[in-house]
């Protein structure tokens, strides 16, 4: 055993140098070692009849399990003799004339693992008569392998094997043109360094296959989707949660009403509950009275409402839309409107919303910014992914893009319909909401007291403070008066009208709902 160790101590020191010269004509002679650094170094004698001519052509690329190809790498090629032997277009190409010729060359990524491949003798135009190998390694190998014949056969050589004094030889004899003998050698674990280079295949399976840039692409995209869980969690957790509301105050220094942010009456559902309803129709109503484009007069125990102003540029688009639809033309009384089914799109109070910056999308759109540039960017995907499986491969790059598209689409789907600013809006209105509940007129001066109550009527009647807002200003002993209502009005009749008004578009709300039912079952 120690002799052995030593002989292939020396094989593996000993550089590739002059193999036997064949001694049959049309045969090769070959010698390989594999170095410490893991590349094989190759050195063949090929005899070539007289007259006649031999040429070979290796690919080096070859197909691999799991849709890929291995890659070898020749270098440092030289012939010593009569032909040409070239590396060109992935393919080791020799040219031989009569005579013997010597080639050496060095081959990269044969070493996978613990096993060192390569093809001792394949793609000649002809027959070889005989063939004959030895290989040599650092250490000496624990198991061989051999097959000779066509490139799908799995036929052995006619000898592959370990001597006794730790030399491994192979030998073939009679390979026909275009077949292959393929050695491979299995060295203890740790010998030499892998060297095997696997790529795709080109195919279309092979474009889907796994690769070290996919890879990074595939945990850079799983990072994404945790950021953006978390952002979006953030986000809702942000939204949810009410905290405390800051302090409001109805007056403001110049002795003006107080409205948080220019937020109107009919903001309060949309900002709060996501959606107006009856409510805030009837506060913006109401609050079209007190700032004098409507006027409110008795009628046989109802209200009738009548243009007091015209509409003007003070007014927002739904203000406008509100004000067109509830008196159109003539006075109406509040019977009227209910039996009218007077409704408005609140399309124009989500777009007033939008454009303040508080809502994250405009009306009538499902998904935001964000959700519309997840749409496109899945578009993009689908394409992206057809043409790298058709060209160069990596196709999984598109698959990520696609899917970072649908995460932007969910996230956006599930994102609160508030921004940062609209949820501070909200709190605000809470915390006026909480004052309307617990106002206390006698701090207010008379005048004052006139003002807040009529302008505060409506953010009342929308933040569902009514009651107490009008029995703090009924109590007191000289009531305000009542400036937007036909003849002398309390603040409790003030609030019996808001009241009714709510009352007047839901019915008329409900109404609408069971004629369109109506419709549709006929």
């Amino acid at each position: 055993m120690f002799a052995a160790a030593v002989l292939a101590l020396f094989l593996a020191a000993a550089p590739v140098d002059q193999p036997p010269l064949p001694t049959v004509a049309q045969s090769a002679e070959i010698q390989l070692k594999v170095q410490r650094d893991g590349s094989l170094s190759v050195a063949e004698a090929i005899s070539v009849p007289q007259g006649a001519t031999m040429d070979r052509r290796v690919a080096l690329r070859v197909p691999a399990p799991h849709h890929r190809d291995r890659v070898y790498g020749v270098r440092d090629v030289v012939l010593e003799g009569s032909g040409t032997a070239n590396v060109d277009s992935g393919a080791f190409t020799v040219h031989l004339t009569a005579g013997t010729s010597i080639i050496r060359y060095t081959v990269d990524g044969a070493v996978a693992g613990n096993r060192v491949t390569w093809e001792l003798a394949g793609g000649w135009n002809t027959e070889l008569k005989f063939v004959r190998a030895s290989f040599a390694a650092p250490k000496i190998p624990t198991a061989v392998d051999c097959l000779a014949g066509p490139a799908d056969s799995d036929f052995s050589c006619g000898a592959a094997q370990i001597d006794h004094a730790g030399l491994t030889r192979f030998s073939q004899q009679n390979l026909a043109a275009g077949q292959r003998m393929t050695a491979t050698v299995e060295l203890p674990a740790g010998t030499v360094p892998d060297n095997e280079v696997l790529v795709p295949a080109k195919t279309v399976a092979g474009a889907f296959v796994l690769t070290a840039p996919v890879g990074w692409a595939w945990a850079a995209f799983g990072a994404f989707l945790l950021v953006a869980a978390g952002l979006v969690g953030l986000a809702r957790r942000r939204d949810a949660g009410r905290g405390e509301p800051p302090k409001a105050e109805l007056v403001s220094e110049g002795g003006e009403f107080a409205s948080p942010a220019g937020v109107l009456p009919g903001h309060a559902g949309v900002l709060l509950h996501g959606g107006p309803g009856p409510a805030d129709l009837a506060a913006t109503v109401l609050d079209l009275a007190v700032r004098n484009y409507l006027w409110v007069s008795a009628e046989d125990g109802g209200w009738r409402l009548a243009r007091r102003n015209p509409a003007d540029e003070h007014l927002t688009a739904f203000e406008r839309a509100v004000f067109d639809a509830v008196v159109p033309d003539e006075p109406v009384t509040l019977a009227e409107l209910r039996r009218r089914h007077v409704g408005v799109a609140p399309d124009a109070l989500y777009e007033d919303a939008f454009r303040r910056g508080w809502l994250a999308r405009p009306p009538g759109k499902r998904l935001g910014k964000l959700g519309r540039a997840g749409v496109r960017f899945v578009f993009y995907g689908v394409f992206l992914t057809v043409l790298l499986a058709l060209t160069v491969g990596y196709a999984q790059l598109g698959v990520i893009v696609v899917l970072a598209g649908v995460a932007a689409v969910v996230a956006s789907a599930v994102l609160p319909t508030r921004r940062r600013v609209g949820d501070d809006v909200a709190r605000r209105l809470r915390g006026v909401a909480e004052k309307l509940a617990s106002v206390k007129p006698k701090e207010l001066t008379k005048p004052q007291r006139e003002l807040v109550f009529s302008r505060g009527l409506p953010y009342a009647l929308a933040l569902g403070e009514l009651a107490p807002w009008v029995a703090a200003f009924g109590s007191l002993d000289h009531p305000p008066p009542v400036y937007w209502h036909d003849g002398d009005v309390t603040p409790d009749q003030a609030g019996s009208f808001a009241t009714a008004l709510a009352g007047t578009f839901a019915a008329a709300r409900r109404g609408r709902l069971v004629g369109l039912v109506s419709e549709k079952q006929r």
